[in-house]
């Protein structure tokens, strides 16, 4: 068929990238596990921001969380929150505080200390999160990085920074949603088996 080479190339990379986050990001998807884990037993929350596909990813990781994930496993839901998914709140933030400031005000008003902040960013320079990572910080949070390429500004700001290792930003993509079904999974089985 026409595009045959082209579909078994992209699976390729796709499956290539995988190996290399199994390679590279074991270690920090562990400490991942392990600090969402500790902060849901306290009763704190999750809450997740990014831009573009990461906004799309915070409100898929957010609803899986809140839902669940493994369907064998009946589970009270485990409070997560996208930041990404009120238009009033986001356009008004944009036009009243500019919008590079919409995720930090949220996690002014939504954070408290001991909750956990999943910052997403494929290029870790994007200006909204960064701040929002800056106040979880004021506010006593922990964050986790959802990254990629070389991690950006982000990569030092985090607790926990998982970076995809590739500059493709559709298979960064393809691995931070991986990485959150991983990170879900293993934490409803900490928590709920």
């Amino acid at each position: 068929m026409k595009f045959d080479a082209f579909i078994l190339s992209s699976l390729k990379e796709s499956s290539e990238i995988k190996l290399k986050i199994a390679e590279k990001c074991s270690s920090e998807i562990s400490e991942a596990i392990v600090l969402l884990a500790e902060a849901f037993r306290r009763g704190n929350k999750l809450l997740i921001c990014g831009n573009g596909g990461s906004a799309a990813d915070s409100q898929h990781i957010a609803a899986e969380f809140m839902i669940r994930l493994s369907h064998d496993l009946n589970r009270p839901a485990i409070p997560a929150i996208a930041l990404t998914t009120d238009t009033s709140n986001l356009t008004a933030g944009g036009n009243d505080i500019g919008f590079e400031n919409v995720f930090a005000r949220n996690v002014e008003g939504l954070g408290s200390k001991g909750d956990v902040l999943l910052a997403i960013s494929t290029s870790g320079n994007s200006e909204n999160v960064v701040r929002a990572v800056k106040k979880a910080r004021e506010k006593e949070m922990k964050v986790i990085g959802f990254l990629g390429g070389k991690g950006g500004k982000l990569k030092d700001l985090t607790d926990v920074s998982i970076v995809i290792p590739t500059e493709n930003t559709q298979r960064i993509q393809e691995g931070h949603i991986t990485v959150a079904h991983i990170l879900c999974e293993a934490v409803e089985r900490e928590l709920y088996s």
